[in-house]
């Protein structure tokens, strides 16, 4: 089997693509033009024989082809710039503190932890990764990250320490003027536009187990850059979305989106603090572990929506695909 020539430069151009959204976005970004950010993606689509995303009213939607190639652009790329950062770092006596986390947790609560946990502490550099929880065991005890953040993971030994701090509910919503009912039945939910985040490709977390509880086929999923693209189609009436409770509560109260009910209809989930539990890791994740606990940060996560990536201070670096 012939391995498509794939450069760091297509790379690039796509990985950038991935995170901002758009061609436009993307060339800006990179400081290149429109036509050489759409030649690199054309080149990777001829490569790798897969349409990678599609254009939407709201940015862009991944074929499954398109967002494993988004988690594989961001990691290759990004060792180089992160390995460039850990020795400058260390040899200028600052402290790096490596998280990895939910794709939920990531959108929704972390930008505002992060961004008070960070602004206590001058020394202090973070790095955010997104992962599924299935890869938390692996991460912790290979030392690619100093702590986790997510659900809790199926399968945990003594070395870790899990501990649960913050509880959230998925909803189901539409847009007001969808003509699907407040409280329809699972047949009339398996046959809906699903309109997703990158959570729902994610082995082993809530949205993934709404779908397959749902049975909603795949044909019937688009996958979307954030939670928030998604939610964006929603309320375009043109299908169904899964929500974080206190995110889409704004929309719901405005009457911009409707939350549906039924017997499958919500569900509960926790999101939990992972760290080794000998003293190999670093104090500062001890740290992180306490302080996400306390109603200072409870509040920090709730705040709303979140942020965007590109809100964050200089000194968090945020991997949005892995």
């Amino acid at each position: 089997m012939r391995v498509a020539p794939v450069t760091p430069t297509q790379l690039r151009a796509f990985a950038a693509v991935a995170r901002l959204g758009s061609v436009k976005k993307a060339a800006v970004d990179l400081e290149v033009s429109e036509a050489a950010v759409s030649l690199n993606i054309g080149q990777l689509r001829k490569e790798l024989g897969d349409r990678l995303f599609v254009r939407t009213a709201s940015g862009i939607a991944f074929t499954p082809g398109g967002l494993r190639l988004a988690s594989r652009a961001a990691e290759m790329l990004g060792l180089q710039d992160r390995t460039i950062l850990e020795v400058s770092q260390a040899g200028a006596g600052r402290r790096l503190l490596r998280l990895a986390a939910s794709n939920l947790f990531a959108e929704h609560a972390a930008p505002g932890l992060l961004e008070l946990f960070a602004s206590r502490a001058d020394d202090l550099d973070l790095e955010l990764s997104v992962h599924g929880p299935r890869q938390f065991h692996r991460l912790l005890h290979t030392r690619t990250v100093d702590v986790a953040i997510g659900p809790r993971p199926d399968e945990l030994d003594d070395a870790v320490t899990c501990t649960p701090f913050l509880n959230y509910e998925l909803f189901v919503v539409a847009g007001a003027e969808d003509p699907i009912s407040t409280q329809p039945s699972t047949g009339e939910l398996r046959g809906q536009t699903w309109l997703l985040g990158p959570s729902a490709s994610t082995e082993g977390g809530a949205v993934g187990q709404i779908l397959r509880r749902i049975g909603v086929p795949e044909e019937h999923q688009r996958i979307f850059q954030s939670d928030a693209a998604a939610l964006e189609e929603a309320k375009r009436n043109r299908g169904v979305a899964l929500a974080v409770s206190f995110v889409v509560s704004p929309d719901l109260t405005k009457g911009h989106l409707k939350r549906l009910a039924g017997a499958q209809l919500p569900t509960k989930g926790s999101w939990n603090v992972l760290t080794l539990a000998d003293r190999s890791a670093p104090p500062v994740a001890a740290e992180l572990a306490r302080f996400v606990t306390t109603p200072r940060a409870t509040q920090a996560m709730l705040r709303g929506a979140g942020v965007t990536a590109g809100r964050f201070k200089p000194s968090i670096h945020v991997t949005l695909w892995s």
